[in-house]
């Protein structure tokens, strides 16, 4: 099987997971609980969750609410009405890694968070829709940062999306800004890279929690996650995570 069947088939099963997700998310549960239901849906696929494969993680998904942005541990702490979760979570196929996440807000939604939730998917598609043979890094985290900083908002400065493939977190890194050391990476066909919109409402300085793994804004302000495997074709990008 080569790189692009493996991935392809594993993009396809991880897209129908997030795709559920969605109707998970209510008031009342838990992210533990969430957790556990990726991790089943996963290895009933035949399939590893690889965020356990990472030295010190013992969960298939991090789960952020709210402030929180990203490698929230899950906890038993039940969801509420207005808040906005965040799940990433990806799986191991055929010997190639797939990442991607989502961001859910639960009813009632305010109109000032639906639109920020907007921008943060009209982003990614923007840097999506860059990511062809022949450009760098920077025109992808520059079409991000663009739409973003345009509606108002902040892109987060300290995280960044990645190449994957063999391993989970490989070069390119992708920052979420226009980042001039990122003109020397250009993208080539064959390249798979986990592109990732994070973005605050406020600020994006980030503080980490106390647990040692949630990074979450300083200023107690909302973000939004959205994260997608892309492979790179002689035609241009192909979403390999999208919801199916």
């Amino acid at each position: 099987m080569t790189k692009y069947q493996a991935m392809t088939e594993g993009g396809k099963k991880l897209g129908h997971i997030k795709g559920l997700l969605a109707g998970m998310v209510k008031e009342g549960v838990t992210p533990l609980e969430i957790d556990a239901q990726v991790e089943k849906l996963i290895k009933e696929g035949g399939d590893k969750p690889n965020f356990k494969m990472e030295p010190g993680y013992h969960h298939s998904t991090c789960i952020n609410v709210n402030q929180g942005i990203v490698h929230g541990i899950p906890g038993d702490i039940p969801f509420k009405a207005g808040d906005v979760v965040k799940i990433d979570m990806g799986l191991f196929h055929e010997g190639y890694h797939l990442d991607t996440s989502i961001t859910v807000a639960i009813p009632p939604v305010s109109h000032s968070v639906a639109k920020f939730l907007e921008v943060c998917q009209s982003s990614l598609d923007a840097a999506i829709f860059e990511a062809i043979p022949g450009h760098t890094v920077y025109d992808i985290s520059l079409a991000m940062q663009t739409v973003v900083e345009t509606a108002g908002y902040n892109v987060i400065r300290d995280l960044t999306g990645h190449g994957i493939g063999r391993k989970l977190h490989m070069e390119p890194y992708i920052p979420c800004f226009a980042d001039n050391k990122s003109k020397k990476f250009v993208l080539s066909v064959d390249q798979t890279v986990a592109i990732e919109a994070m973005v605050a409402i406020g600020d994006w300085h980030l503080v980490e929690d106390p647990d040692g793994w949630t990074l979450s804004t300083q200023d107690g302000s909302i973000t939004a996650m959205i994260e997608e495997t892309v492979y790179i074709t002689p035609e241009g990008p192909k979403i390999l995570t999208g919801i199916n």
